[in-house]
């Protein structure tokens, strides 16, 4: 949740959108509460502004909020004018359908990952991403792959932003064993997610970038260690390289609605 700033009202009521929205599921009030950091009469007043504007959607039986249609049709205008995805779509249909795995793109925001698309050729294995989820950077395959071709200025804000938050034995938890991965992965120009974020969930994932170097995203492709080994994963190292040089060409206008 985040922390309230010189926003006002505005800052206010996305804090309680981004607590509701959060939850992955309807929620009442008193739920709510517990983890606000607003008092009743300031939640219960956010919450109302919300719903009336269509923000939120309020079960009237059940007592609950959950995010409002209004969201939707934001949404796909932020899909389709501040994403990556439409330029990406083709391609990364492209390779999961040859593949017959699932493959994700993701663009960093604040100092984390969002996942503007997912495309899956297969049922044999569904990965927890899902469009729209925002993961850390620090330990996950597709963040570690923007981070490490950020520009420095970019970068040292970006890792500032990082929690290092110890998810599993494998996760950094400094800066300084991150940057030193990082220098490799701009060596190599791949990344992997070793059960950083998750224990049993590995990827391989690759930069986005355009022709003068300029990362705007990444792709992975993120699986379980009882289908692949990160040995094995390297295998599909061209296919993903390939995809991803493709989408940089054609996104070299594109701009990113907002540095890291």
């Amino acid at each position: 949740m985040g922390v309230v700033t010189g926003d006002g009202t505005v800052g206010k009521a996305l804090t309680v959108l981004d607590q509701v929205a959060g939850m992955g599921r309807p929620v009442r009030m008193r739920e709510l509460l517990e983890t606000s950091e607003f008092p009743k009469p300031t939640l219960y007043r956010l919450l109302q502004t919300l719903t009336n504007q269509g923000m939120l959607t309020y079960d009237t039986e059940a007592q609950t909020y959950a995010p409002g249609i209004r969201l939707v049709r934001l949404a796909h205008v932020a899909w389709s004018q501040a994403s990556l995805a439409p330029i990406a779509r083709p391609h990364v249909d492209a390779l999961a359908a040859n593949l017959r795995e699932a493959v994700h793109v993701a663009q960093i925001d604040s100092g984390q990952v969002v996942f503007v698309d997912k495309r899956q050729a297969s049922t044999k294995f569904s990965t927890l991403a899902q469009a729209g989820q925002v993961a850390p950077a620090y330990c996950t395959g597709v963040g570690k792959a923007i981070l490490a071709f950020l520009p420095e200025e970019d970068l040292e804000h970006a890792l500032l932003q990082q929690a290092f938050h110890r998810y599993t034995p494998a996760t950094h938890t400094s800066a300084d064993t991150l940057r030193a991965e990082l220098e490799t992965i701009r060596a190599e120009g791949i990344a992997f997610d070793r059960e950083e974020h998750a224990a049993g969930i590995i990827s391989i994932a690759a930069p986005i970038l355009t022709p003068g170097q300029r990362v705007v995203g990444s792709i992975s492709i993120a699986t379980a260690t009882n289908r692949h080994s990160l040995e094995g994963l390297k295998a599909f190292r061209p296919a993903l390289t390939e995809c991803a040089q493709k989408i940089g060409a054609e996104a070299q206008s594109w701009q990113p609605p907002s540095l890291p």
